[in-house]
């Protein structure tokens, strides 16, 4: 038997649970398959356990590759998780869930209108005021005669499957709906692992969607604007949902902005660009609405732009979804979702919600004291409020301000097929839909996230399948999507995205250069740690001193060291330190990289696990040739990217890196004369870690002497890890900047860096005083120094972006981008 046939058997098994029954989406009571499982075919008789596991070590890799990961509040980034079998639901059981959807968004879109504009739903009695105003979502500023109305353009539902399979709304989500881009990536890897079963299931393909919004987002646009710009408004990259939110920026082509790259002026929203502002037209809103404009909100915010909710009054910019749309998620809302609907559709709702009474009526506070312990007490606007166990400390609260609670039905969700252990298992699952407003109509998303859950709390997704009823019917029913503009968008990125690109390429440098010197100091280590007075233990002293100089806080034992190197994030100077910024910086301008880009970090973390896994000394030199191989791989990514203010920075910044880390090295390993067997062996390893030896043998014959080595790392001009090479790379990098002129500070000063360089003369930098070679010690200084302050300069001038957003309140001092950036 194949293993959903054995799932079959099992959960048709008469139980002595004591939980009640829940529908089963895979299979029917009399143990077949639903129908929509059973139209998959052969495919579906040929998953085996021993497949099932493949494919989830399969999508664990994808996922990885992609950088796909999810934040809890106050936890750290998480991996996403997703199970290999969809939730598969059939072409007639959606059409008439789809109506029901459609209905809903209409209805909650109307709801959004009522009261930010005539209130009939408050003035006739249908909605309490208390409902509303007892809101925190209603944002009073927004609630003028004179505001421009702003359409729900998008929304979300979270629904349930009650023991009936009768879908019920659980929740609404339109403040700023998230989850479409996990769904989209759930998609696209379960593509990959399942082939077979996804080109033979005739199920709604997702694209086309993702266009039509697309579409719909470019039509929100003010009047009269032939080419208008969109952006995506974040918190920033440590968010909850930030992979979701690069995910929308990047498939729709939207650039990703933070709040102080947008500014208001004369009553419209600018984005700075590199020296001028650019008129905004349409804000894609991934802040919340009280953190989006802290000169009306929430004084405390850094995340929102000042003055953003007076430019939406008047119109001249249109936010997706509009300030205030949150207060559409107040489960207060749901006991009238009905009578709203009859008042403001006239029709009868389609979608039911999950059975909710609003504690502000006295006859629902009376009863719901009765039956605290069967019922289940939210608030309506305090996310990750939980009730008192005590029943006579949440009865005193709840008297206290009942307006400000509902209580709900316990929530009995469906069941599926999971993969656990060697087998599968059935879990509660939910379904979040997604909706928008397309035309004049609103368009379901065939097909959603669902939710694996423990406890309530989701643990993993699924992919949702919708199929098609005939194989001919067009992927989500668009046949053709709505004509968009063929104008080409104006290219522009932000100050922040130009500087997480410069960063970018420092991070890449110093991770790649430090992985070099810990493997040849790792090799010296196998050969000599046991020989200490030899030459090469005197070597292996040598580069030791040089990492520890280059990454404080070494531990006495090699091995541990190079461990502490590979794996601690909270080192300086580490290979894990620049990994990690580098991970950020790349976060930053996650809308501006190639896919690409995250498979190198994939092929690290799994080489970081593999250490940890296997702490044997030998892992060290396969962990970080691993880790090596996919940073290199970076430059291939990077090397395809479009040639614009992006591209030079982040060249810029690895090549200022590779020079500064070329200095320290030469610094910490050439300015001492150690004899002559010991300063051949590190002139060896210096080679080796500046990746020219290669070119010094076929060169000079493998013959090591100090000028030579100097030579070909300081002065050769045809060697890409030279500092001339790089110093070259530098100047042509920066006179392709739009503020370059050709006379500013760091042109200026990669000049004299130049000159210095044609001012060094081999034979004096040679000479020894003592043990020490005081010429080429002076000259590394300078360079350094030098260099230092080019960065620093190239910062001033390139990167000088908005001012750091201050607090307009007394509050808390709001929410700022970590970062661990330093010379």
């Amino acid at each position: 038997m194949t293993v959903l046939r054995d799932y079959a058997a099992a959960v048709t098994q008469p139980t002595l649970s004591e939980e009640p029954g829940r529908y089963d989406e895979l299979t029917a009571p009399d143990g077949t398959l639903r129908p929509a499982w059973k139209s998959l075919g052969a495919e579906v008789a040929e998953l085996t356990s021993d497949r099932l596991r493949r494919v989830r070590r399969e999508i664990g890799r994808f996922l990885s590759d992609d950088g796909v990961t999810y934040t809890r509040p106050g936890e750290e980034a998480a991996p996403w998780r997703l199970d290999p079998l969809p939730l598969v639901i059939g072409a007639e059981e959606w059409a008439g869930l789809e109506v029901g959807l459609a209905q809903r968004s209409e209805l909650l879109n109307a709801v959004l209108q009522d009261l930010y504009g005539p209130q009939r739903l408050l003035a006739s009695g249908v909605l309490p005021p208390a409902v509303v105003y007892g809101h925190r979502g209603f944002v009073r500023a927004m609630a003028r005669p004179s505001a421009d109305p702003q359409l729900l353009l998008l929304s979300a539902t979270d629904l349930g499957r009650n023991a009936a399979g009768e879908w019920r709304a659980l929740a609404d989500r339109t403040q700023a709906p998230s989850g479409i881009g996990y769904a989209m990536e759930n998609r696209r890897v379960i593509s990959r692992v399942l082939p077979e079963l996804y080109r033979e299931a005739g199920l709604h393909r997702m694209a086309p969607y993702f266009q039509a919004m697309r579409s719909a987002i470019l039509a929100s646009a003010p009047e009269h604007v032939p080419n208008p710009r969109v952006v995506v408004l974040t918190p920033g990259t440590h968010s909850e949902t930030a992979y979701d939110q690069s995910f929308i920026a990047s498939s729709l082509g939207f650039p990703l902005v933070q709040g102080s790259d947008l500014v208001v002026r004369d009553g419209a929203v600018w984005m700075r660009v590199f020296g001028r502002l650019e008129r905004v037209d349409v804000v894609l809103r991934r802040v919340d609405a009280a953190w989006s404009d802290p000169l009306e909100l929430r004084g405390e915010s850094q995340l929102g732009v000042a003055g953003l909710a007076e430019a939406s009054r008047r119109g001249s910019v249109r936010i997706v979804n509009g300030i205030g749309s949150g207060v559409l998620e107040n489960p207060g809302l749901l006991p009238y979702m009905s009578a709203m609907c009859e008042l403001l559709l006239d029709e009868p709702l389609r979608l039911p919600s999950l059975p909710t009474s609003w504690l502000g009526d006295p006859g629902a506070l009376e009863a719901a004291l009765g039956q605290l312990g069967s019922v289940v007490v939210r608030a309506i606007d305090r996310p990750g409020w939980r009730p008192s166990e005590n029943h006579d400390e949440l009865r005193a609260t709840l008297v206290a301000e009942p307006h400000r609670f509902v209580v709900q039905e316990q929530v009995t969700v469906s069941q599926t097929a999971a993969v656990h252990g060697l087998g599968v298992a059935p879990v509660p699952v939910a379904l979040r839909t997604f909706t928008m407003r397309y035309g004049s109509t609103y368009r379901p998303l065939m097909g959603g996230l669902a939710s694996v859950l423990d406890a309530g709390r989701s643990v993993s997704s699924k992919d949702v399948w919708v199929l098609k009823g005939r194989p001919e019917d067009p992927d989500q029913g668009l046949a053709d999507v709505l004509a968009m503009t063929n104008v080409r968008a104006p290219a522009a990125m932000v100050p922040r995205v130009l500087e997480d690109m410069f960063w970018f390429g420092r991070y890449a440098e110093r991770t790649e250069d430090m992985l070099r010197l810990v493997l040849q100091t790792h090799a010296l280590s196998e050969d000599f740690r046991s020989r200490p007075y030899s030459s090469g233990g005197a070597t292996l002293r040598v580069l030791m001193t040089t990492v520890s100089a280059l990454s404080p806080t070494p531990d006495p034992s090699p091995d541990a060291d190079f461990r502490s190197n590979l794996l601690d994030p909270h080192r300086p100077g580490s290979v894990a330190q620049s990994l990690a910024a580098l991970r950020d910086a790349a976060q930053g301008s996650r809308d501006q990289l190639s896919s690409d880009v995250w498979r190198a970090f994939g092929s690290t973390d799994r080489a970081a696990q593999a250490l940890v896994e296997y702490p044997y000394s030998h892992q060290v030199a396969e962990s970080a040739g691993r880790m090596l191989s996919g940073v290199l791989s970076l430059y291939g990514v990077t090397s395809q990217m479009m040639r614009d203010p992006g591209w030079y920075l982040l060249e810029t910044g690895r090549a200022i890196e590779r020079g500064l880390q070329l200095v320290r090295l030469l610094r910490a390993t050439t300015t001492v004369r150690r004899g002559i067997d010991v300063d051949r062996d590190v002139h060896h390893a210096v080679l080796a870690v500046s990746e020219s030896a290669v070119t010094h043998r076929r060169r000079y014959r493998d013959y090591v002497r100090l000028t030579n080595v100097l030579d070909l790392l300081l002065l050769d001009p045809e060697n890409p890890r030279s500092l001339r090479f790089v110093l070259a790379t530098v100047q042509t990098s920066l006179a392709a900047l739009p503020t370059s002129t050709g006379s500013t500070r760091p042109e200026r000063l990669v000049l004299d860096l130049l000159e210095e360089l044609d001012r060094a003369d081999l034979a004096m930098l040679g000479t020894v005083d003592g043990e020490a070679r005081p010429h080429l010690q002076h000259l590394l200084d300078v360079l350094l120094g030098q260099l230092t302050r080019l960065a620093d300069a190239v910062v001033e001038l390139h990167l000088a972006g908005a001012p750091t957003p201050r607090s307009f309140g007394l509050g808390r001092s709001g929410h700022t981008r970590l970062e661990v950036r330093g010379p």
